[in-house]
């Protein structure tokens, strides 16, 4: 496939194409309010930091969003634990007090369904990687959502993410893609995405019943969701895994 990578600043005309393409994500996570508060803001509001993929015939085939932030402070610079939500948070927070970034964070990396399996996700890091040096940032951080881990639910991320195949890479495939563009496995964020809703919203996501008390196993999740019909909610915290690119 012959594509072509560009930056939303400097196109601005496909921003409803880059916005609307098709993408495969569980419904659940789009309910994240974190997400719902900041997301579709950075397209409008920091179009520098999103570039988009298009193919042969001009249709947007991936997009990946990121955001500078500051990160250095006066502990240093230790990754948040509340990963996603935090850096997504606290980069629109650091652009309305004037603070400085020093870091980019990645925030997503999307590939329309009907391009999957061809390396797009792999182009596209590695163009979020040259759009944040020429920048002039010289790390890009990511809270990775391990691309496998929905297979085994019930396995700690602190386990699964450090996870390595004979030849030394990462189990998990979205991770080995990070390492082998240089990233470096950090640490795990353990609350990187919460979604809290009623037992009612859960069961339109997912279809289950959502009637037993304890932790169900949803599709798609990275860990289950604990459930309790007495107070008639249930809350999905999920890890990510820290990844750090030099670049």
């Amino acid at each position: 496939m012959e594509l072509k990578v560009s930056c939303l600043a400097e196109r601005p005309e496909m921003l409803r194409d880059v916005v609307g393409m098709a993408d495969s994500w569980p419904e659940f996570l789009l309910h994240d309010p974190v997400g719902n508060a900041h997301y579709g803001r950075i397209a409008s509001e920091l179009p520098e930091y999103v570039l988009f993929a298009e193919d042969e015939r001009g249709r947007v085939v991936a997009h990946a969003y990121s955001v500078p932030f500051a990160l250095a402070d006066e502990e240093g610079d230790e990754l948040p634990a509340r990963g996603w939500d935090e850096v997504l948070a606290r980069a629109f927070s650091d652009r309305r007090r004037g603070t400085p970034p020093d870091t980019v964070s990645a925030i997503s990396i999307v590939v329309a369904p009907h391009a999957q399996g061809g390396g797009l996700s792999a182009r596209m890091l590695s163009a979020m990687r040259d759009n944040a040096r020429a920048r002039g940032f010289d790390e890009v951080v990511a809270p990775v959502r391990p691309s496998a881990k929905h297979l085994e639910p019930a396995t700690p991320m602190r386990e699964y993410a450090f996870r390595e195949r004979s030849d030394g890479l990462p189990h998990d495939p979205w991770l080995r893609v990070h390492v082998r563009a240089g990233g470096r496995i950090e640490a795990v964020a353990p609350a990187s995405m919460t979604v809290a809703a009623s037992l009612e919203e859960w069961r339109d996501w997912t279809g289950l019943p959502f009637d037993t008390e304890g932790l169900v196993e949803v599709p798609g999740a990275l860990v289950p969701v604990h459930c309790e019909p007495g107070r008639g909610y249930a809350v999905y915290v999920e890890p990510n895994v820290w990844v750090r690119h030099s670049v």
